[in-house]
């Protein structure tokens, strides 16, 4: 069984304090540090000034951060802009040079993996696939809620992966396709938003019994005509749960992990996601990429709470540090 599992943190888990001027980059990156992790990630477009454009001065200053910090840069996240232009979608060639842009970008910080947008398609892919070996720079579709490994959309980028035989393309998954429980910042934000509180429960109960999506919502639709209560049971489309062994027969391709998160409790563990079982799988199929802390119960309590990010995040750190 491997121990070799690594910690990272995503940047995008301070976007609350990084839009609110509380923090900067530099102090995301010591933020992260400072739990013991030592993989960055971040998204480019949402971190630096001019962006895609980089100074010298900036690129030397970032390894001068990751110097000092003990940190590695790990995961550079893409946007495929396909609706840039007002006339027209991008053609195929027009996202190829997207693409490429943001590999000679990650290239020059050091990033080893891209974290593909999962709207990205398997031929947009296999094209860029040779640029990402002569730069060296991984490219890894995300798996994202409400998709899962063995979706229709991930096979065809596995068939791309099994034909070209490229070491450079694979998938980074996002464990929110493990969501056991609807979290319960989510469904308490709804009932503050004037949902029924005993319908927001039938749902819970239902996703806790792997109820199909489509049942809870017929359902629901059954029981209240209110756009919010019909919300609530639309969470479980978009939240799934799908068995984490389904990862174990693509260790061998899966280059990183989005470890999201929306509530760690006091007791440090995560409300909605089982992350005892999962990292169990991740060390039986012996993967030693990092497990990257993602943060997205800010957006679901910035009504009534202030968001302390960097408290949430050491808390999952803490949690990773125990299981691996």
């Amino acid at each position: 069984m491997n121990n070799k599992i690594k910690r990272g943190v995503s940047l995008y888990s301070y976007q609350e304090e990084f839009f609110l001027r509380k923090m900067n980059l530099e102090e995301c990156i010591a933020a992260a540090a400072k739990t013991g992790a030592t993989g960055i990630e971040m998204i480019g477009e949402q971190s630096i000034v001019g962006f895609p454009k980089l100074t010298d001065a900036f690129v030397d200053q970032w390894f001068g951060w990751m110097d000092k910090y003990g940190t590695t840069p790990v995961c550079h996240d893409m946007f495929l802009d396909t609706k840039r232009f007002k006339n027209k979608i991008m053609t195929e060639d027009e996202q190829v040079e997207s693409l490429v842009r943001d590999i000679k970008f990650a290239n020059r910080l050091g990033f080893k993996v891209i974290r593909i947008i999962v709207s990205t398609s398997p031929e947009i892919m296999e094209r860029a696939a040779p640029i990402a070996e002569e730069y060296n720079v991984k490219l890894g579709i995300e798996i994202h809620s409400p998709w899962h490994i063995n979706s229709a959309w991930m096979t065809r980028h596995h068939e791309v992966m099994e034909k070209t035989g490229s070491k450079y393309l694979g998938f980074i998954p996002d464990m929110g396709m493990f969501t056991k429980r609807l979290a319960k910042v989510m469904t308490d934000r709804m009932i503050r938003q004037g949902a029924d509180e005993k319908i927001v429960e039938f749902v819970c109960q239902q996703h806790e019994k792997a109820v199909m999506a489509e049942y809870i919502i017929a359902e629901v639709r059954q029981m209240s005509q209110r756009p919010i209560d019909n919300a609530v049971a639309e969470l479980t489309r978009h939240n799934i749960y799908n068995n984490p062994n389904s990862l174990l027969p693509f260790m061998d391709k899966i280059f990183h992990i989005h470890a999201k998160f929306y509530d760690m409790q006091d007791d440090y563990t995560e409300y909605s996601i089982p992350y005892k079982e999962i990292i169990e799988v991740l060390k039986k199929g012996g993967f030693d990429g990092y497990l990257s802390s993602e943060y997205e119960g800010n957006r679901h309590i910035q009504d009534v709470f202030e968001v302390d990010s960097v408290e949430q995040v050491r808390r999952q750190q803490e949690m990773f540090k125990r299981l691996i």
